[in-house]
């Protein structure tokens, strides 16, 4: 078997396949001997049909199936070892008409696309601005009353007031106001902190057990999903509601009475003696928020990142044949009206993908199946630390590492966090980072923006 490839032109090439008869014939004559073995043929005892017959009737389409598995081999092979940096996979050319039948030798020509010449450095005259998320005191008090209420505990007074759960079974009403004996029905708690009509919410304030609130729960309840699952039936169900108006009877109130910020509830959270008045738990509190928010600031640089050199390189792709590419390979339907309407976001994913790769190449960032390990085994212990369980010994933590990474989607989701952190590391090392301090409320409007 012969390949030749075409001189480039607008990062596309011709592969041609010269296929002759001794590339594939050993390989059919196997396969027709074993057809022969197992044919059942009128006229002829098992394993003894003439082998003319055997040719007539199956040679073509063994002929076929094994060329076109070689083919394929020897296309991948030819564009491994020659180091052929293609985009896609190469597309048959319409003129390759075969007559399967009376030729023992074959060429066929396939297209490739080819990726752009590129090269990436990043130096101190690239500039980004790195967002820093200052928890200001909005944001402070808030993760207060959070903490305060998960420490807190829960009482059922007799009557209700703003901010209270109530539980209620729930029943849907007919023209006249009766229970529908085959409507929905179910039993819920009702948090008055997400119902934001003023007026509805005044029907859940001051309520008792056996009390009974009559409302148009698509007024009351916006939140499409949040509803569905407070009547337990499902989006279209409810989209599909014929009478809208429900009875919810009240069966019980309960209060959650938040934990006083003192002594005990910051040992309990911090431990002994690390936090001993309400400023130090301020404090605290804004400095965990800060660790938090990095993360929320490298995510943004690294978008900012993929952005910039997007802009900044242009690469030029050669989108005609993605296009018919993803056309003629895509698991999906497809149809070119959709291409044409998704294929800037492709396009753009695939030259971050592209400018990705040649950062790994230029900066040798790597990733072993030792440091796969590792970072597993160093999950594994914040797991275990959260949920109060003691350090496990390296060995056990080494064989509950082994058993996760089993799980392919699993590893490489471990390979994708640490390409992740070693990429961002040269990102901050290498660019000149502009640091600027903003509120979590405007970070999240800038966020917003941005996408």
């Amino acid at each position: 078997m012969k390949i030749t490839q075409s001189k480039e032109k607008d990062l596309s090439a011709k592969l041609i396949v010269d296929v002759t008869i001794d590339d594939y014939n050993e390989k059919v004559l196997q396969t027709l001997n074993d057809y022969r073995k197992k044919a059942v043929i009128p006229g002829f005892r098992k394993g003894k049909t003439p082998m003319t017959i055997i040719n007539k009737k199956y040679r073509s389409s063994v002929v076929v199936e094994e060329v076109n598995k070689i083919i394929q081999d020897a296309l991948y092979k030819y564009i491994s070892e020659n180091k052929v940096r293609v985009l896609g996979s190469p597309i048959p050319l319409d003129n390759n008409k075969i007559d399967w039948e009376n030729s023992q030798d074959f060429k066929f020509e396939y297209e490739i696309a080819l990726a752009p010449d590129f090269d990436v450095k990043i130096s101190k005259k690239d500039k980004l601005i790195y967002y820093k998320i200052n928890p200001d005191k909005k944001i402070i008090e808030s993760y207060c009353i959070d903490i305060a209420k998960k420490y807190g505990k829960m009482t059922n007074p007799e009557k209700s007031k703003d901010g209270d759960l109530v539980f209620c079974s729930i029943h849907q009403l007919d023209m006249n106001g009766d229970i529908i004996a085959e409507g929905v029905t179910n039993e819920a708690t009702v948090s008055m902190d997400f119902i934001k009509d003023d007026k509805i919410k005044k029907k859940f304030i001051g309520v008792k057990k056996d009390d009974v609130i009559i409302l148009d729960v698509l007024k009351g309840f916006p939140n499409q999903v949040d509803l569905a699952s407070m009547l337990k039936i499902s989006q279209e169900e409810l989209k599909n509601l014929n009478h809208k108006d429900f009875k919810f009877i009240v069966k019980n109130v309960n209060r959650l009475n938040p934990a006083e910020l003192d002594v005990d509830l910051f040992n309990k959270i911090y431990g002994v003696g690390e936090v001993s008045n309400v400023k130090e738990f301020r404090e605290r509190i804004k400095k965990d928020l800060e660790n938090q928010f990095i993360t929320e600031s490298d995510r943004m640089l690294k978008n900012d990142v993929v952005k910039y050199f997007i802009d900044k390189l242009k690469l030029k792709l050669p989108d005609e044949f993605l296009k018919r590419w993803l056309l003629n390979t895509s698991e999906q339907p497809l149809t070119k009206e959709k291409i044409e309407l998704e294929y800037d976001l492709y396009s753009k994913g695939l030259q971050w993908q592209l400018i990705e790769n040649k950062i790994l190449e230029n900066y040798n960032i790597k990733v072993t199946q030792e440091d796969v390990i590792n970072h597993t085994k160093k999950l594994i212990g914040i797991q275990m630390k959260q949920y109060g369980q003691p350090d496990g010994d390296d060995k056990q933590l080494t064989d509950i590492a082994n058993n996760i990474i089993k799980d392919e989607k699993e590893k490489k989701k471990i390979y994708d966090q640490i390409f992740d952190e070693r990429t961002l590391n040269i990102y901050k090392d290498k660019f000149k980072l502009i640091e600027k301090i903003i509120s979590y409320d405007d970070f999240v409007k800038l966020a917003s923006q941005k996408q």
